[in-house]
Order: structure tokens, then C-alpha cells, then sequence
């Protein structure tokens, strides 16, 4: 803990108000919890979904990355709003983010289900592609709304848990343990139910069943497990300010804060590099490599379970070294990784998964060093501005995320077609690709997330808020409340 922290010289824990103490390890078990559903959803949805609707649906590629495209900037869309009435949302019971979680949970499962059904008519017959386009557009979409309704409350609780700089990341290694956990869960049900069944389209109904039921477990366990301290903190915050900025100043608030803006573009160039490979990889595993499907998920679990083992060690070199250290070793391996995997041939398997180890080591950092970069953000404009506005921040910086990974899925989705690839027909083998849509593959695996990865690195290089920048904004609101309690007294 931080000197700002303890509020004086020589204090310990036990003096502070509720909300200041160190949170307990089953308060930051059940936060982690939250993210466990969104997580093995979003999991589940970046890896298999393209694959899903070209190779059972029967879609087109073009037509499959239209409907990742609208259904990521709905999504893009409807972040914001939510972002900022949770902020508004008064409950003496829940507090402002809990009711979200707590309500929307049940149909976030529902409608995730229904993304990965075939309808069909009367009689068994297919639809038409243009109406499983618009089928899946619509539960997509619906879908997203719910995964918002459930996951932006959830992530805008992280410095509203704890204002202590090296808490947060400690917080956020516990809700990525969490998030990578769950994507290596899916991953392994995947992997039985993929063994298991044969049919493809039972397939993603089991598993799609399996990880809906899971998903909303975790929620209810997050809502439960950590209302103490968010009520905590609800009860000791200063809401006399909270409406009066109207929501246009807000956002332009939001974007003239220079930390947040590179804070945005970190998270974007991560993201789109491990949004862009998931999506790709499965392709590139088949056709490329010439394995099964059923090998796709050893591989993922290959760099999700490195992830996993190495979100800790980042953490605690985090503490030592900062954050930026932490993301430019964390990313140059990554580099290393995501150039090979171009020159990979068929047959050369142990080379795939070094390579998917070497990429598990900075898809960690993009998990957490984004996220425990966005609370400090917020407290440097509680100083500029007198008010805390969590769901704000938090919306425009999902916001653009996922205006840039719609683009990116969508523009992946037109190359795969451009390309020649053949989508499957439904009931009937996989066809053979040709060279073309093999070479769009390797291309958007390996050149085009390195690109990525470089603007972020740079990005990461100029960003102005350290440790000690973050210790001096928090000793500024700490005598700022001190003089103004004194006022009061």
C-alpha cells in the first residue's frame, strides 16, 4: 500500500474506513470470478464463430465477417450508454454496478445459446444465406447487448474495489486469471466435445449449452462475493457532482485526458493482434497445418494456459520494474511468436506449439497491462475535474476497441472470400482450399497482428502516467478531501 492510502504517516490498515482496507483474498476471488463468463463466452465466440458459419452454418466468408462486423459495432455502440447509467443507477441494496450484473445475467446466457444454433424450416430444410445472415445479425446483436449490460458494470468496479496502485494490478491478475482460465475451460470442453461428437452442428450446441450454464454461475458468484466492499465504497462517495457535467462535456472530458488516449490505442493493437490470430488460427490449424479441428483447442490451450501461468509473474515484475516493462517483454516474445507461425509448413507440430507458448507469454500483458493502466486515468481526471466517472471511461475505451476489432474481423472475413476460400455446405466434407486462401491465411496469422503489436509497443513507450506520476494525483485528492472535510468541520 501506498502513503496516499493509509491517509497519514504510521497508520495501519485496521484505522482506515472499509473501503481503504486491503481486500480480503475471497473478495479478489470473487471479482475474478466476474470475468469468468464473459470470458469463456467471448472466448468461445473470437475462436469459433467465423469458423462456425462459414464451416456449419454454410456461410459465405464475406457474409460471415458482415455479421461479426455489425454485431461488433452494436455492440461498440450500446457500450457507452450502459457505461454511463451505471454511473446514473442508484440502489441502496446493490449499488450502482451490481443490479446490471445480477439482472442481466440469465438472458446474457440465453441468447449466447442461440448464436450457435442452424435454424431451419418446416421439414428440416435450410434457410437461405440471406436469412441466416440476418438470423444471426439479430441474436448477435441482442446477444451483445447482454454481454455489455453484464461485462462494462463489471470492469468499472476495478478502482472502485481499491485505490492502491499496486492493487489494482494485483486485482486485475486475479480477474485475468479468471478471464484466461475460462478460455482454457471452454477450450478444454471444446476439445471433449469435439472428440466426443461427431456431428459439427451438436458440436457447438453442447458446448455453447455447457459454457452458458458456467458463465452465469460465475456471475451470480462476482455479485454475491463482492457487495460488501462495493457498498462499501458507494456509502463513502461524494455524489454531489455526479449529473451535473451533461454527456457531450463528459466525452470530450474523456478524450482530452492525453493518458486515456494512449490507454485506448495500447488496448486496441493488443486486441486486435489476439482477436485477429484467435479467429485465424483454427483455419490455419486445418488448412494450413493439415491437422483436425479437434487439434484447434490444444493449440489455443497452448498459449491461453502459458497466459495463465504468466499473468502472476507479470504482476509481480510489474511491482519491480512498472508496467511498460512488463509490455515490451511481453511483447517482443510475442512478436518472435507471431512472425513464425508465416514460415510454419506442414508437419513441423512441435514448432507450432513453441511458437503458441512463446505468444502465450505477451497475450498475458494484453490482458493485464491495459486494464491496470485505465483506473489511474480515471483518478488524473478526478483531479483535473472534480468528479469520478468509471462507466465513461471504461465505454469509449471498449467503445473503440471494438470499432477497430469490427474492421479488422470484417476485413479478414472480405480477404478469406477475395481469396477464393470455400465455405463447407452443410451435412458435407470440408473442401480442399486453394493456394490462394492458404497464403490471405498465413498472412493475416502472422504479418498482420506483428504490425499490430508494433504500434502498441510504440504506444507504450510515450505513456506518461508512472508509479510515481500516480502516487503524487493520489496524495493531491487526498489533501484535496482533507482540506474540504476541514471546510466542512
Amino acid at each position: 500500500m501506498t502513503s496516499a492510502d493509509f491517509g497519514a504517516p504510521g497508520s495501519s490498515p485496521q484505522d482506515l474506513p472499509e473501503h481503504k482496507q486491503p481486500l480480503s483474498f475471497w473478495t479478489k476471488l470473487a471479482f475474478g470470478a466476474g470475468d469468468l463468463g464473459p470470458a469463456i463466452t467471448a472466448n468461445v465466440t473470437i475462436f469459433f464463430q467465423l469458423i462456425f458459419l462459414t464451416n456449419v452454418a454454410g456461410i459465405a466468408p464475406g457474409l460471415a465477417g458482415g455479421v461479426l462486423l455489425v454485431g461488433k459495432i452494436w455492440d461498440a455502440v450500446n457500450d457507452p450508454m450502459v457505461g454511463v447509467l451505471t454511473d446514473k443507477t442508484k440502489s441502496k441494496r446493490w449499488g450502482r454496478r451490481l443490479p446490471w450484473l445480477l439482472y442481466g445475467s440469465i438472458p446474457f446466457g440465453i441468447f449466447f445459446f442461440l448464436m450457435w444454433l442452424v435454424p431451419t424450416l418446416g421439414g428440416g430444410q435450410a434457410l437461405s444465406p440471406w436469412l441466416l445472415f440476418w438470423y444471426y445479425v439479430v441474436v448477435s446483436a441482442i446477444s451483445q447487448i447482454f454481454y455489455t449490460v453484464v461485462n462494462l458494470p463489471y470492469t468499472a468496479m476495478t478502482p472502485e474495489l481499491t485505490q492502491d496502485y499496486d492493487e489494482r494490478t494485483q486485482l486485475n491478475s486475479f480477474r485475468f486469471a479468471f478471464s484466461i482460465g475460462g478460455s482454457i475451460l471452454s477450450l478444454i470442453l471444446a476439445t471433449i466435445v469435439f472428440q466426443v461428437i461427431e456431428d459439427r452442428a451438436m458440436q457447438y450446441i453442447v458446448l455453447a449449452g455447457g459454457c452458458a450454464l458456467i458463465s452465469v454461475a460465475a456471475l451470480f458468484w462476482c455479485v454475491f462475493g463482492v457487495r460488501k466492499r462495493a457498498l462499501a465504497f458507494e456509502n463513502s462517495r461524494d455524489t454531489s457532482k455526479d449529473e451535473e457535467i451533461p454527456l457531450a462535456q463528459q466525452f470530450k472530458i474523456a478524450f482530452s485526458n492525453r493518458p486515456f488516449q494512449f490507454v485506448i490505442g495500447i488496448y486496441l493493437f493488443s486486441w486486435l493482434a489476439v482477436q485477429i490470430t484467435a479467429s485465424v488460427i483454427p483455419y490455419f490449424v486445418v488448412n494450413c497445418m493439415g491437422m483436425k479441428d479437434a487439434d484447434v483447442p490444444p493449440v489455443l490451450i497452448g498459449v491461453q494456459g502459458t497466459a495463465l501461468l504468466m499473468l502472476f509473474v507479470w504482476s509481480y515484475l510489474s511491482k519491480r520494474y512498472g508496467k511498460k516493462f512488463v509490455y515490451f517483454a511481453g511483447g517482443l516474445v510475442w512478436i518472435i511468436a507471431q512472425f513464425g507461425l508465416f514460415f510454419l509448413q506442414e508437419g513441423q507440430i512441435w514448432q507450432l506449439y513453441v511458437l503458441a507458448v512463446m505468444a502465450g507469454f505477451g497475450v498475458s500483458t494484453a490482458y493485464l497491462v491495459p486494464w491496470s493502466m485505465i483506473p489511474d486515468v480515471i483518478e488524473l481526471d478526478e483531479l483535473q475535474t472534480g468528479q469520478r466517472r468509471e462507466g465513461v471511461f471504461y465505454g469509449f475505451m471498449v467503445l473503440l476497441q471494438k470499432f477497430g476489432l469490427a474492421l479488422g474481423l470484417f476485413l479478414v472475413g472480405q480477404a478469406l472470400e477475395q481469396s477464393g476460400f470455400l465455405a463447407a455446405k452443410a451435412g458435407e466434407p470440408l473442401p480442399v482450399q486453394p493456394e490462394s486462401a492458404l497464403m490471405a491465411i498465413r498472412i493475416a496469422v502472422g504479418p498482420v497482428p506483428t504490425i499490430s503489436l508494433l504500434f502498441g509497443l510504440a504506444l507504450t513507450f510515450f505513456y506518461p502516467i508512472t508509479r510515481e506520476v500516480h502516487a503524487e494525483v493520489l496524495l493531491k485528492l487526498a489533501e484535496r478531501k482533507r482540506l474540504k472535510e476541514e471546510g466542512q468541520g
